[in-house]
C-alpha cells in the first residue's frame, strides 16, 4: 500500500469511526477510492468479513449528502459491486466478492417461500408453476434476465430456477405470478397498476406490425393467427385476443412493461401530441392540488407523505410553446398522476366538416301601360289641361316644354330620367290654334335569377370557424363641395363607407355521445339588386340566419327558408275618362309588378375522427374541382389553346411519400 493510499484510508476510517463512536449516522462521500479500500471501510462500520478475489479491482465514486445507518451503508456497498461487474455472495460467516460471471458456481443462498433479501444480493430463487408450461416461459423471461444470471427450466416437476440479484428474482417473482394464470378464453383483460394502457396499447401494436413486416419482407409467411390489443382507458386496461401461445407471450411483454418507474428527479418534459401545451398547463394548474391530495378517478389516492424534515417538493407546471412541450416539477406520486391525466386529455380531437347548400330563385316581372295627354295655349308652352301620371316615368310637360325649345332655338335636351321601355310622342307646339301632346309609354321586365351556393369548411370540436366569400362594397355616406371664391379653389370630397357583401357562414359544432352533432350557426347572404328602380345608392339584399340545431352525424337538415309572392297593381287615371270602356285606356295609367321568391337553406354536417377519413375527404374534394377544370378546358374558346386553361395537377404526382421526402 502506498503511502497516498495509506494517509487516504486513516482519514477515511476518522471520518466513519468517530460517528460510529457517537451512536451517530454516516455521511458516505468517496471520490476516485479504491475499491478494496471502500471494503475495508464498509467492514468496519457493519462487522462483516469480506474475502476478495484478486480479479476484483478499480476506482469508485460515491456522491451522498444523507447520513446512513450501517444497513443502509451494506446496501449502497453492494449497488456499487453490481455497477461495477461484481457481485458479493455469503458463505457462512464470511461473505465473498467475486466477478458477476464466476457467481452461478458459488453457493447462493436459496431463498424460501416469502422470504426476501437485500436488493443486491445475489440470491437463488426457486418458483413452482401452476398453470403453464416452465419450459415454455424459458424463452419469453430469458431477456429479462442479465448475461450473468441464470434461468432454467426443470420440467419433472415444472419449475424454475432463477439465480440473479434479490430485486430482480422479486421482479421475476412478481411477472410470473401474473402470466401464470388459468385462460380458456379467448379474451383476457389484464389490469395495469403502474403503466399506462393507451400508452403500452400503442407499443404494443406497433412491435405486432413491425414483427409482421419482417416476416413479409423475409419472404416468410407471418404467423397465422393473429392477435388484437386494445386499451380501455376508463379501467386503465389492455383487451388481448388470440391463440393460447400468442396471448401468454403478450402477457409476459405486458407484465414486464407494466412496472414502477426508476426514480429520474423530480422533473420531467412531457411533449403533447394533440393538444396546447398552454391550455393544458392552465388546466393541470387549476387540478394539481387537488391531484396531489386525492389521486385520480381510476387510480388509488395517493399515500400520505411519509415524515421527514425535509420539505415536499412544490408542484410546478410551465409550458413550453415553442416545443409544445410541459416542464412538471412535482413529487413522484403527484407526477404519475398528472401524467395519467394529460395521457387522457392529449388525444386526438375529432373533426367536423359543414357543407351548406344556399339555393335561391327569385322571378321579378314588371309592366308598365301609360297614356298622358297635354293642351297648350296658341303660341305657348303653359298647358291649360294636362292628365300626368308619376308611375308612368316622365311626364308630358317636361316632353313638351323639350319639344317647344327645339323649335324656337334649334337644341334641347330631354330628360332621360323615366325613359324606360317604348316611348312614343305627339304633339303640335307653338303654332295659331290649339296647340297639344300625347305621350304614350310600355314597359315590360322580366327578371329571373337563379342562385346556388355551396360553402364548406373543416374545424375541430368546439372550435369556433368563418368562412366569407364576397366583395368589399363602398358606400356613400356623406358628400361635401366648396364652391370657392376668387381667393379660394374648390375642394370636393366624399365620405364612403365599406361593406362586406357576399357568404359568410360561422359554425361551432359540438360532438356529443353518439353522433349527434350540435351546431352554433351564423349565416348570411348578402348582394347587390338588381332592382329597376331608381335610388340615391346602392341596394342591397341580405338574408341572415342565427340559430342552434342537432344533426346527427351525415345527415342533412334545412336551416330555414323564405318563400314570397309579392304583387303590387297601381292603377292612375283620369275620373269618368278613364272608366269609359276601351277608351278609358287612353285617360289612365296601369303598372303592375309581381316578385316571386323561393329561399333555402341547408346543412350537411360530417364528422371527421381519424387521418384515414380526412384524408378520403380531401382527396375526393381534390378530384372533384380538378374534374370540373378538366370540363372547363374541353368547352375552352377556339381562341385559346387547353393548355391556357389552368388544372389542378394530378394529386398522384403532386404528393410526395415519405420515403421520398427523406430521400430529398
Amino acid at each position: 500500500m502506498t503511502h497516498a493510499i495509506f494517509f487516504r484510508f486513516i482519514a477515511l476510517l476518522l471520518i466513519l469511526l468517530t460517528p460510529l463512536a457517537s451512536a451517530q449516522m454516516v455521511t458516505m462521500n468517496f471520490k476516485d477510492m479504491d475499491i478494496k479500500i471502500l471494503a475495508d471501510t464498509v467492514a468496519e462500520v457493519t462487522g462483516k468479513t469480506f474475502v476478495i478475489d484478486p480479479r476484483v479491482k478499480g476506482e469508485i465514486t460515491i456522491i451522498s449528502a444523507t447520513p446512513m445507518e450501517s444497513k443502509q451503508i451494506y446496501e449502497v456497498f453492494l449497488s456499487v459491486l453490481s455497477v461495477h461487474g461484481f457481485a458479493a455472495v455469503p458463505s457462512g460467516n464470511v461473505v465473498k466478492i467475486l466477478p458477476d460471471s464466476l457467481v452461478k458456481a458459488e453457493n447462493t443462498p436459496v431463498l424460501a417461500d416469502g422470504e426476501q433479501r437485500r436488493s443486491a444480493e445475489i440470491v437463488t430463487q426457486v418458483i413452482k408453476i401452476h398453470q403453464v408450461s416452465a419450459a415454455q416461459l424459458i424463452p419469453l423471461l430469458r431477456p429479462l434476465v442479465p448475461q450473468q444470471g441464470h434461468l432454467v427450466a426443470y420440467p419433472d416437476n415444472n419449475t424454475l430456477i432463477i439465480s440473479d440479484t434479490a430485486d430482480n428474482v422479486a421482479r421475476m417473482e412478481k411477472i410470473i405470478q401474473r402470466i401464470d394464470k388459468v385462460s380458456e378464453e379467448q379474451i383476457e383483460v389484464i389490469v395495469l397498476e403502474h403503466a399506462t394502457a393507451a400508452e403500452v396499447a400503442r407499443i404494443l401494436n406497433t412491435l405486432e406490425q413491425k414483427t409482421s413486416n419482417a416476416a413479409t419482407g423475409t419472404g416468410n409467411n407471418p404467423a397465422t393467427t393473429h392477435s388484437s390489443i386494445v386499451a380501455d382507458e376508463r379501467t386503465n386496461s389492455i383487451l388481448i385476443s388470440g391463440d393460447k401461445t400468442t396471448r401468454l407471450k403478450l402477457r409476459t411483454i405486458i407484465s414486464n412493461l407494466d412496472t414502477p418507474l426508476k426514480a429520474t428527479g423530480d422533473t420531467q418534459v412531457i411533449y403533447l401530441r394533440y393538444a396546447r401545451a398552454k391550455n393544458l398547463a392552465d388546466v393541470l394548474k387549476g387540478i394539481s392540488d387537488t391531484i396531489a391530495k386525492q389521486g385520480v378517478a381510476g387510480q388509488p389516492p395517493l399515500a400520505a407523505p411519509p415524515t421527514t424534515t425535509q420539505d415536499s417538493v412544490k408542484t410546478t407546471i410551465q409550458a413550453d410553446e415553442s416545443t409544445n412541450s410541459l416542464i412538471i416539477t412535482a413529487e413522484p406520486n403527484a407526477l404519475k398522476n398528472l401524467q395519467s391525466v394529460i395521457s387522457r386529455l392529449d388525444v386526438r380531437r375529432a373533426q367536423v366538416l359543414v357543407e351548406a347548400v344556399i339555393a335561391e330563385i327569385s322571378v321579378d316581372t314588371a309592366k308598365k301601360l301609360g297614356v298622358q295627354w297635354a293642351l297648350f295655349s296658341e303660341n305657348g308652352v303653359s298647358p291649360v289641361g294636362v292628365s300626368n301620371f308619376p308611375n308612368s316615368g316622365i311626364g308630358i310637360v317636361d316632353v313638351a316644354s323639350t319639344a317647344y325649345q327645339l323649335r324656337n332655338n334649334g337644341s334641347a335636351t330631354l330628360p332621360s330620367e323615366g325613359l324606360n321601355g317604348a316611348t312614343l310622342g305627339l304633339g303640335r307646339f307653338g303654332q295659331a290654334g290649339l296647340n297639344f301632346g300625347v305621350l304614350l309609354q310600355a314597359l315590360s321586365a322580366d327578371t329571373n335569377s337563379n342562385v346556388l351556393s355551396t360553402p364548406s369548411l373543416l374545424t375541430l370540436d368546439n372550435q369556433e370557424a368563418e368562412i366569407h366569400v364576397g366583395q368589399n362594397v363602398p358606400f356613400v355616406t356623406g358628400q361635401y363641395t366648396n364652391t370657392g371664391s376668387a381667393n379660394t379653389s374648390t375642394s370636393p370630397f366624399q365620405t364612403i363607407q365599406r361593406e362586406d357583401v357576399g357568404i359568410k357562414l360561422k359554425v361551432t359544432p359540438q360532438i356529443n355521445e353518439g353522433n349527434a352533432i350540435q351546431l352554433q350557426i351564423e349565416q348570411e347572404v348578402s348582394s347587390l339588386t338588381r332592382s329597376t328602380v331608381a335610388t340615391a345608392d346602392v341596394v342591397t339584399n341580405k338574408r341572415t340566419i342565427k340559430t342552434s340545431v342537432m344533426v346527427e352525424d351525415g345527415k342533412m337538415v334545412v336551416l330555414g327558408g323564405l318563400i314570397s309572392d309579392d304583387l303590387q297593381q297601381v292603377t292612375q287615371k283620369v275620373p269618368v275618362l278613364g272608366d269609359i270602356p276601351v277608351l278609358g285606356m287612353l285617360f289612365r295609367s296601369e303598372s303592375v309588378q309581381k316578385v316571386k321568391r323561393n329561399l333555402m337553406i341547408f346543412l350537411h354536417p360530417v364528422i371527421v375522427r381519424d387521418d384515414a377519413s380526412s384524408t378520403q375527404m380531401s382527396q375526393s374534394k381534390y378530384g372533384y374541382m380538378r374534374a370540373k377544370q378538366l370540363e372547363q378546358q374541353t368547352s375552352t374558346s377556339p381562341l385559346l389553346s387547353p393548355k391556357d386553361v389552368p388544372v389542378l395537377p394530378n394529386l398522384n404526382d403532386f404528393l410526395i411519400s415519405l420515403p421520398e421526402r427523406k430521400q430529398r
